[in-house]
């Protein structure tokens, strides 16, 4: 056989746009009685996902649950954790690491995705943080080492996601992790949100950029009075 026939055997490329029906997924959300957890709940219920909020006190985790509506459960971190098949991370960055490495046993095999934007505040705005392991989503992985971690759903306005007003929100979710197969099923959760889309953004070794831009893109929105989103174009 020669080298010519050999490569014309070869398979075709995989379509990149080629993702998985991630429809009968459970969804829960770690911090899901903040805006941003709660209005990512509310998008996927409103998809049609099965959704399960995340409180550190399960009362708390129930009311939300019931303002939300369309079918979401509310239950304490450990049982929402331990009964979803993908977790999405929204708590405050000051209560991350404590969280997460509460628990790592119940997101033993889970996949998560990591969506806190380290960030500090002062007169002259909000700016970046540096986490000593490099990000949110690195600090995640080094704390859940049996659970398969990526980084997605930063730049998001919290506003936008509660509004139920608006039927689309028009964005990119920039998608970032070590397993093809894991980042293309975050990237069809994005996908089932009308208007949004997941595009692979590269490795967690580069979730510290992409983590940081929401401070560029609070700045955008307190000038222009805006709640500014992410494209990205040719792809």
């Amino acid at each position: 056989m020669t080298s010519s026939d050999s490569a014309a055997q070869k398979a075709p490329a995989k379509d990149p746009w080629d993702l998985p029906d991630v429809s009968g997924l459970v969804v829960g959300v770690l911090g899901g009685t903040g805006p941003q957890g709660k209005g990512l709940a509310y998008r996927l219920a409103r998809a049609g996902q099965k959704v399960i909020v995340g409180s550190r006190a399960a009362g708390r985790a129930r009311d939300a649950a019931a303002d939300i509506g369309l079918g979401v459960e509310g239950a304490d971190n450990a049982e929402t954790a331990r009964r979803s098949d993908l977790v999405i991370v929204a708590v405050p960055w000051e209560g991350h690491g404590a969280t997460l490495a509460s628990l790592r046993t119940e997101l033993a095999g889970k996949l998560v995705v990591d969506c806190v934007n380290p960030l500090g505040f002062d007169k002259k705005g909000a700016y970046a943080l540096k986490p000593e392991e490099g990000s949110a989503a690195e600090q995640a992985a080094a704390l859940l080492p049996d659970s398969r971690v990526t980084a997605a759903f930063h730049h998001l306005s919290a506003v936008l996601l509660e509004d139920r007003e608006i039927d689309e929100i028009d964005t990119d979710v920039m998608v970032l992790g070590e397993a093809r197969a894991d980042v293309e099923t975050v990237q069809a959760l994005a996908g089932r949100i009308p208007g949004m889309r997941g595009v692979f953004a590269g490795r967690l070794r580069n979730a510290h950029q992409v983590e940081s831009l929401v401070a560029n893109l609070i700045s955008v929105n307190r000038r222009y009075k805006a709640h500014a989103g992410l494209r990205v174009t040719d792809v």
